[in-house]
């Protein structure tokens, strides 16, 4: 076999005039390439994500492209026995013209296109791909069958097998960009070729311990089939006989991480089922005292290398190969009965219940040629530095590159994959289900051998959003529905991937709009706090099982801002932001959420800061409740971990990498270890001043949640202090708590405990976790609303040292970030509390301007 990628001196034009464009000039481009980063880095157009810009690059959308380029065939491809070209990603519409005979089509850009070029290739060659407008067909598209969808974005968006977030979401720009934005291939096929490789792993069990199955051997069963040409056509052989009736044989080793090398036992026909039956060659591999893989947080991530080679007998040449890295594990969903009446929903690692920990993701980039290797581990490697053991790629973007999950597998993330679907109805016909069963099966077979996949899930809201007719779906789309997600997906997935759990929906119960709302089955989307208004301790009313969305909004930095809006539209409700907050209830919640908890901000800066406090509050609330109920709720992910383009949002890190409060936040409350407070004051019992006065309890309820391997043994100790951090009562207590299991401690009353000298306005709760004499974990807790509480004046400074910060206070302070000029510093730690005295913070990168600090008290003051 050989390889020749086309990916240099291609030109782009468009096909008629049109913004930023004449008609008939050409830009020289090199793939990946989109029409809008060809546009950017040529200077022909401005920034879209800049001031109101975004609507001049929608309509450039509304025009046809043309995408070129000419290439010579390498030595002996032109006598191969089959010739393919094969498209990795083009986005999306498109008809595929080589040496001026049409070749092919593209309807959607989540599938590999290989087209057969044997017949009309010669050694030089001209490639023309034509791309066509995405907002012109949606329309036109959704005049012939109303299709709905989310309001946020353009109408008739469902129609296209396309990112639905590129045309609009509640966080993300109408910018519908096309291109080819992976690569485009050559591939010269000789004699025969490896059609599809699959690995299915038997672990075999001899006991439990604390940490899971005791494994001591893996058997592989890896399944080959083979495409033998002749005459230019393939034939598959369905065994080891037919194969070597053919001249050929494979070859399987597995290479363990210490370069032990394990070869094949067994062999005998396969497991993989086609309409007529088993296909396909298996080997067997044994592999005794197996390194397991493990989600970051619970073990290693050792990855085994697994190399299928396709073998000419007569000549030894290796005629093609497969090398997939594999992770040795079991995981599961366990979705057993509980006594509640309801059932679990609990991944499990080799045999492990563990506690999900992280958060959705969405593109990183509305122009998806920006997407790259080194920006993918960034973000991810923030995941795993907030204890994130797990992301949830959603349904209305598209499936990461393989890059993207090889990083998983080595930083320990377990993926719940969605299908690419999510808030709209769909309208099935015999062309859309062979394009979605196309996709699909691309995607199971290009990501089924990864050790970080955990779940494939059918769609992202479609279930609920079908049965209370959010986008009026006719009732064949209802029907259309079940058939989709309950029927063509599970049965493909049956014979494609049968060792991965499928979930039809998110949220759901398991299907048949049964109930998808359940708390008590499933998995749950909450957003009464944030859509419904409702106070942060409405979260510990619920008892859920897997919480796969809840979120809160807030703006970015300054700095982030500044990259898009001039000082003169620096408001929040201004033009140009308001380009910027797609989500058209969002700043009145925010204005609501803000007058229930800190006073009038005094200047812009001060709202970007007080919303970010907000959010990195309301998911505190969140995630301690649901760690203090585990073995009830098993899973956490916020919604949401990054950014498409700059914009307010749910997110814990911008679109330009900086750490918001949430993200640090997320640090301490996803802590394998955590020490967390469910306090009661005014804040739950009298949170509005005006409310008839009444008896009111304030207490608090000290909890310890280990997601460890080990027991567990410290000191938990806790004091009652008033604004200038003056100890008014304290308490210790000796704690321990078992592996992956948690503990509540005597409640405190502090009005008890602090007698005449307890007001809620002038007392807080200060709570630390020690272990061998160092703080694991720790927090404070307010009885009343921040804007109530009595601050004193902290008077902050910062002083940096090295890679250290110092940062100290005259008095108790509250949400203390750390600056680093307009944008927050990148530090171990930020956006804390602190009582008198000093902290030392270590700096993860050094400071590009003065550092300063703000708090609570400058909110207003």
């Amino acid at each position: 076999m050989k390889r020749k990628t086309i990916n240099e001196h291609w030109t782009l034009s468009f096909t008629r005039p049109g913004p930023f464009m004449p008609a008939g000039e050409k830009l020289v481009v090199n793939l990946p390439a989109t029409v809008y980063s060809a546009l950017l880095e040529q200077g022909k157009m401005p920034d879209p994500y800049y001031g109101e810009n975004e609507l001049a690059a929608l309509s450039v959308m509304d025009n046809d492209f043309v995408f070129e380029t000419e290439f010579d065939l390498e030595s002996g491809m032109l006598s191969a026995d089959a010739l393919s070209l094969v498209f990795y990603g083009i986005d999306t519409l498109a008809d595929i013209f080589l040496n001026g005979i049409a070749i092919g089509t593209t309807d959607n850009m989540h599938r590999t296109w290989r087209f057969d070029i044997s017949s009309v290739a010669s050694q030089e060659n001209t490639l023309r791909v034509v791309i066509h407008s995405p907002t012109a067909y949606i329309a036109e598209e959704n005049r012939k069958i109303y299709t709905g969808g989310a309001s946020e974005a353009m109408e008739g968006f469902p129609h296209l097998r396309k990112a639905h977030c590129m045309f609009g979401w509640d966080w993300g720009a109408r910018l519908p960009d096309a291109g080819i934005f992976r690569p485009v291939e050559i591939i010269a096929h000789k004699k025969a070729d490896l059609h599809e490789v699959s690995v299915y792993q038997e672990h075999i069990k001899t006991g439990r311990g604390v940490h899971g199955y005791i494994i001591p051997e893996v058997i592989l069963h890896i399944t080959a089939e083979v495409n033998v040409y002749e005459a230019g056509c393939p034939v598959m052989p369905g065994d080891a006989e037919e194969l070597a009736a053919a001249g050929l044989r494979i070859s399987v080793e597995a290479e363990s991480p210490d370069g032990a090398v394990y070869h094949v036992q067994e062999e005998r026909r396969g497991r993989i089922l086609d309409d007529e039956g088993e296909t396909g060659i298996r080997k067997t591999i044994r592999i005794p005292d197996p390194q397991l893989w493990w989600p970051s947080g619970y073990g290693a991530q050792p990855l085994y290398t697994l190399r299928v080679c396709l073998i000419d007998e007569e000549s030894g040449e290796t005629l093609d190969q497969s090398v997939q890295r594999i992770g040795l594990r079991i995981l599961t969903v366990n979705q057993d009965p509980m006594s509640d009446g309801g059932r679990n929903f609990a991944f499990k690692i080799n045999g492990l219940p563990i506690f999900a920990r992280g958060a959705n993701m969405v593109p990183e980039d509305n122009l998806l040629s920006r997407i790259t290797r080194e920006r993918s581990e960034k973000l991810l490697r923030e995941a795993v530095w907030a204890n994130y053991n797990m992301i949830r790629i959603w349904g209305g973007g598209y499936y990461p590159s393989d890059d993207f999950y090889d990083l998983c597998d080595e930083l320990g993330l377990i993926v719940w994959q969605d299908f690419m679907f999510a808030c709209a109805s769909y309208e099935l016909d015999d062309a859309f289900e062979e394009t979605i069963l196309s996709e699909i099966r691309d995607n199971v077979r290009r990501l089924r051998h990864h050790a970080c996949l955990g779940l494939w899930c059918g769609n992202n809201e479609v279930e609920t959003q079908t049965l209370d007719r959010a986008w009026k779906p006719s009732m064949k789309q209802k029907s259309d529905y079940i058939k989709i997600f309950e029927y063509l997906i599970p049965k493909l997935l049956s014979s494609e991937d049968p060792d991965t759990s499928y979930w039809p929906s998110s949220p759901s119960a398991g299907g048949n709009f049964d109930n998808p709302w359940a708390e008590n089955i499933g998995d749950t989307h909450y957003w009464e706090v944030w859509h419904g208004n409702v106070p942060f301790t409405e979260f510990r009313k619920h008892a859920f099982r897997f919480v796969s969305e809840f979120g809160f909004q807030s703006f970015p930095c300054l700095a982030t801002i500044r990259r898009f809006a001039e000082p003169q539209d620096q408001n929040i409700f201004s033009r140009v932001m308001e380009m910027h907050q797609r989500n058209t209830a969002a700043n009145g919640k925010l204005m609501f959420y803000l007058s229930a908890n800190y006073l009038y901000p005094k200047n812009f800066e001060m709202v970007l800061y007080a919303t970010q406090l907000l959010q990195a509050q309301a998911i505190r609330y969140a995630i301690e409740h649901f760690r203090r109920n585990r073995g009830t709720t098993m899973g956490a992910l916020v919604w949401q971990m990054n950014d498409i383009s700059p914009m307010a949002s749910w997110s814990g890190i911008d679109y330009y990498g900086n750490r918001k409060a949430l993200h640090y936040m997320e640090r301490r409350v996803f802590a394998p270890v955590l020490i967390s407070c469910e306090e009661h004051g005014e804040i739950d019992q009298k949170p509005w001043v005006n409310t008839q006065p009444k008896e009111i309890s304030y207490t608090a309820l000290l909890h310890v949640a280990n997601e460890t391997h080990r027991p567990f043994d410290g000191v938990v100790r806790w004091a009652l202090r008033d604004s200038a951090s003056v100890e008014i009562a304290s308490g210790r207590e000796q704690v321990q708590v078992l592996p992956y299991d948690g503990r509540a401690l005597e409640q405190i009353d502090a009005q008890m405990e602090a007698g005449e000298a307890f007001d809620p306005r002038e007392i807080h709760l200060e709570y630390t976790l020690e272990s061998d004499g160092s703080v694991v974990s720790g927090g404070m807790a307010l009885f009343c609303a921040p804007k109530h509480y009595r601050f004193m004046d902290p008077k902050l400074s910062v002083t940096q040292e090295g890679d250290e910060v110092i940062v100290r206070s005259k008095t108790f302070a509250s949400g203390v970030c750390i600056l680093d000029g307009d944008c927050p510093a990148v530090c171990e730690d930020n956006f804390f509390d602190m009582e008198a005295g000093e902290r030392r913070i270590r700096l993860e990168k050094q400071p590009e301007a003065q550092l300063s600090a703000v708090s609570v008290y400058e909110i207003a003051g």
